[in-house]
């Protein structure tokens, strides 16, 4: 992939992850707000927490992209981060901010189990 393009997409990735993250806590203040009836406090707490993970989530998928952004602008953009090995231009077409080729990424995933 052509860094400047992939420096566009990862942009991309990072206002729309923005966006989403305000989004997300913007519900999430207005779920633990009060004015709740008894009987919903349950159901509230129950989508604060999903709101929660929502953002926890959105948060490290940030992450990922201004680590990818850290590469691109270091050089290093399209190596794996373990092997050091040219990561595959399908995969960064599907995943612009992967950090590891395929086996590297397989390995590190059985150790996560």
């Amino acid at each position: 992939m052509e860094i400047s393009v992939a420096r566009e997409r990862l942009e991309e990735m990072r206002a729309d992850l923005d966006r989403t993250v305000t989004v997300l806590m913007g519900e999430h203040h207005l779920s633990r707000g009060g004015g709740a009836e008894a009987g919903d406090a349950g159901a509230n707490l129950t989508e604060a927490d999903r709101n929660a993970a929502a953002v926890q989530s959105a948060a490290a998928q940030r992450a990922e992209v201004l680590a990818a952004l850290a590469r691109v602008d270091d050089g290093s953009y399209g190596r794996c981060v373990d092997c050091g090995g040219q990561v595959p231009e399908p995969r960064l077409e599907a995943r612009p901010a992967t950090a590891r080729c395929v086996p590297c990424q397989g390995k590190r995933d059985r150790r996560r189990r």
